[in-house]
């Protein structure tokens, strides 16, 4: 076998393949001896049919196999022997297959880049001072407040205002066509909790209960969807309830049948320490998220297209389940799939660097995880997981799931490391600009 390859780029290689015309007529003989056994052909025993003539029905379907195991076979035996990371599908070319012929072809792959990991040691971050106050611990007393809080109906009126809660119909269409996402029945809606399209809300605001109303939504020149923006969309509404929201009284005895606490102010020691291991956690994120851009900058170097593809329909899924989930509603339709890809493609990239970069310094500093270390990993996520954890260690007998794992641990090892090796520097939070008119 003869094998030439070329550097188109740093994540793309040439290669060309000549194999022997022994290689390909064993191959033939291999490929016709097996169609001979399954072979039924009037006139003639399973087994026993004549060369010539298992050509004459066979022909085109044997050149076919045998083109693809001798492609399959010497293009593996290339990336084992030459040590090739490839991250995308061959794109080949091949001459004519004949018996008794050498046979070429030529494959362009994507491969993983050569990257030269240095300066990754010591590099700074900046670390912003995150105080919890005591507007934060009334806040979060508020919220604590609000789940506790009772629905109940509206009787001395019976039209909607600002601040009530409405169960509610609608269908909604634009230019005459029916809205995609915007109709539903029964629906939920907090007025003022920005759940729906402000203008949406607005506009229910005076409807009267049980009647038939139809109303006018304006989009917004920037809304997200650019087949609404600007446009305006007509409503049908029918509001089927009106309820008032009703606070609970904040008093020791909230904090005992709510938080567990002996006292409104132990509640709030309570939750200061929770809004305090809350902030320590978004401190960390933002500091590995730095760090990471950092270390991208210390290393600029060419992505393969495939990889990043590959994470941008992953993330586009994702992003249609999670819609798909909640449901667009009287927000509006969900962005297309074009929308999604403009705005994910920085992303996408911005991983893949990333996970190339981390993978290879994890490699140098031989950081890895077991396989003990993985099991561990499952069963804690099948205890967290309660009924669902049966699933959950069934999903991880999988060889794939595994090793997705493996990486992700691995991956989360390897920032930790540099973490503790970066050179962390404390600032003040920016001054918003209420701060500076103040």
């Amino acid at each position: 076998m003869k094998v030439d390859i070329d550097t188109v780029s740093t994540v793309e290689r040439k290669l060309r393949v000549e194999l022997p015309a022994e290689s390909v007529n064993e191959e033939f003989v291999r490929a016709y001896e097996s169609v001979s056994q399954r072979a039924r052909i009037k006139g003639f025993r399973p087994g026993k049919v004549p060369r010539s003539v298992l050509k004459g029905f066979y022909g085109d379907e044997v050149r076919g196999q045998v083109l693809t195991r001798l492609v399959e076979q010497a293009l593996g035996e290339v990336i084992r022997e030459r040590g090739l990371h490839v991250v995308s599908r061959p794109e080949v070319e091949a001459n004519d297959l004949e018996e008794g012929k050498a046979f070429a072809f030529s494959v362009l792959l994507q491969v993983k880049p050569e990257i030269d990991v240095g300066n990754y040691s010591g590099l700074e971050v900046e670390k912003v001072k995150l105080p919890v106050d005591d507007a934060q611990v009334e806040a979060a007393l508020g919220r604590l407040r609000e789940t506790h809080a009772q629905l109940e109906p509206v009787e001395d009126r019976d039209t909607v205002e600002r601040g009530d809660c409405v169960v509610l119909d609608f269908a909604g269409s634009v230019d005459g066509k029916a809205l995609p996402g915007g109709k539903s029945e029964n629906t939920f809606l907090e007025l003022g909790r920005a759940n729906a399209l402000p203008e949406f809300e607005a506009a229910l605001v005076g409807l009267k209960k049980n009647g038939e109303h139809t109303i006018s939504v304006a989009y917004p020149e920037d809304h997200f969807n650019r087949e609404l923006a600007g446009k305006v969309a007509t409503f049908s509404v029918t509001v089927r309830e009106i309820k008032r929201k009703v606070l609970p009284l904040l008093d020791d005895d909230f904090a005992k049948d709510h938080g567990e606490c002996a006292s409104l102010e132990e509640l709030k020691q309570k939750l200061r320490a929770r809004l305090e291991s809350e902030v320590r956690e978004i401190q960390e994120r933002d500091l590995k998220e730095k760090l990471l851009s950092r270390l991208i900058e210390a290393h600029p170097f060419e992505v393969p297209p495939a990889m990043v593809e590959r994470q941008i329909r992953f993330l586009i899924e994702r992003n249609q389940s999670r819609l798909a989930s909640r449901g667009a509603g009287a927000s509006g339709a969900e962005p297309s799939v074009e929308q999604m890809r403009k705005e994910i493609e920085p992303h996408a990239l911005r991983q893949v660097k990333t996970t190339l970069l981390v993978e290879k310094i994890a490699a140098r500093e031989k950081i890895e995880v077991s396989d003990q270390e993985i099991q561990e990993k499952v069963e804690e996520a099948a205890r967290a997981a309660g009924e669902r954890g049966p699933t959950i260690r069934e999903i991880y007998r999988r060889e794939d799931a595994r090793e997705d794992l493996r990486s992700q641990m691995a991956f989360d090892r390897t920032v930790d490391f540099l973490l503790a090796r970066a050179k962390v520097k404390e600032v003040a939070p920016p001054i918003d600009a209420k701060d500076k008119k103040s």
